[in-house]
């Protein structure tokens, strides 16, 4: 008896050190905070609105951005200063970590998620890693600025279908299209002559179309990745600051347009405007005006709200847009310096970074009411798990 009471204290000290041992979760909850000024993110879980830890130690992340491996565990952090981190949202580590270039403006994991790929001003051009060791797959070289010793930078860097990388070159008017199907050896297709000075761009949710924003002249480039054979069209003729050249606070970013159902809101380029699209001609049907300069424009997942964002000096306010009569529902003041919004899978949270503020708010998008926030060190991004699973994002 005395043998077997033994056994079972012992077998409960062993229950006992497991409970110690991390908590098993899954990652479809999960998401990051980029926290700008101090090069950190936050990882959070939106089922319980909380905070799970900070992952220092990621760089320059003054315009960072963030794509998922397909697992959703891993964050890919994209930071300014060319560095590329992979962090493991379970153990809330950074996992492996690079510098790859200089001023990095952005980047993708392809459509099988093994490559990562990376935007980059300087040097000037795209490259490609390996998605779990960051080993260099392929380096692209942008074409070199007449006259001048360096080549063009790159930006508006997306996945597409078929396990493709689209990007522009804002320097010498051209959208480029690698494709990696073949495995790690890419082959280019070039546009040139695509218009002056793309930007930003998008792919559509289908990963049909990808659309350049033009800075150097109004109107975007527009290229059928179902046809590229018709190369580029030119499409929104009227699109940008037209004849009266406003000033622009702050450029939208074409990543932050949405499409609900057949229409496409875009934020116009230094109006207080919101312009909405025919998605399957892209023509225009109607101007919705708003309280400032537009950055971000946002659908819920049920696409019945359409949620804007505004440069300085309206960046204290959001607006809720009714997508189907194009009425402003509400005007929301979350607080100072509101830099970006992210809805919870399902649609019943959105998330608002509000920098100034030293939080990240969370709303009820239905009633319109915020239900809690959290600290966080000047956020902008938000970035949610959910992401891995969506084309371009």
């Amino acid at each position: 008896m005395t043998r077997l009471l033994l056994s079972l204290c012992l077998f409960a000290g062993l229950l006992s050190g497991c409970s110690q041992t991390p908590v098993l979760r899954g990652t479809g909850d999960l998401g990051v905070i980029i926290e700008r000024a101090n090069g950190s993110v936050q990882v959070v879980d939106t089922s319980n609105l909380t905070a799970l830890g900070r992952v220092d130690g990621l760089g320059d992340l003054s315009h960072a951005s963030v794509v998922f491996s397909r697992d959703q565990r891993f964050a890919y952090v994209f930071g300014r200063d060319g560095g590329l981190s992979k962090v493991d949202l379970l153990a809330m580590n950074i996992d492996r970590r690079i510098i790859q270039g200089g001023n990095s403006i952005g980047g993708a994991i392809s459509q099988d998620g093994r490559l990562i790929a990376v935007s980059n001003y300087e040097p000037g051009g795209v490259k490609v890693f390996d998605a779990q060791t960051l080993r260099l797959v392929a380096d692209i070289p942008a074409t070199p600025i007449p006259g001048q010793q360096k080549n063009s930078r790159v930006v508006g860097l997306v996945d597409a279908p078929g396990q493709r990388f689209v990007f522009s070159l804002f320097d010498t008017g051209e959208i480029w299209v690698a494709d990696f199907s073949q495995g790690e050896s890419s082959h280019i297709t070039r546009y040139r002559d695509i218009g002056k000075q793309p930007y930003d761009a998008l792919i559509s949710p289908s990963g049909r179309y990808y659309m350049a924003g033009l800075f150097g002249e109004d109107g975007m480039a527009q290229l059928d990745l179902w046809h590229p054979e018709r190369g580029i069209k030119r499409v929104l003729a009227d699109y940008g600051r037209g004849s009266q050249k406003l000033p622009v606070y702050k450029m939208p970013h074409l990543e932050g347009w949405t499409i609900a159902s057949d229409q496409a809101f875009v934020p116009a380029v230094g109006h207080h405007q919101v312009l909405v699209l025919d998605s399957s001609n892209w023509k225009q049907t109607d101007t919705i005006d708003v309280a400032g300069q537009p950055v971000f424009v946002m659908n819920s997942p049920d696409e019945r709200q359409i949620w804007v964002n505004f440069a300085y000096p309206d960046n204290d306010k959001v607006q809720v847009i009714d997508s189907e009569t194009h009425r402003i529902i509400k005007t929301l003041t979350p607080g100072p310096a509101v830099l970006h919004m992210e809805f919870s899978g399902r649609g019943e949270q959105v998330w608002i970074s509000v920098r100034d503020g030293e939080q990240v708010q969370v709303w009820d998008p239905y009633r319109l009411e915020q239900i809690s926030s959290l600290p966080a060190q000047s956020p902008s991004g938000i970035f949610f798990s959910k992401r891995a699973q969506r084309i371009g994002l």
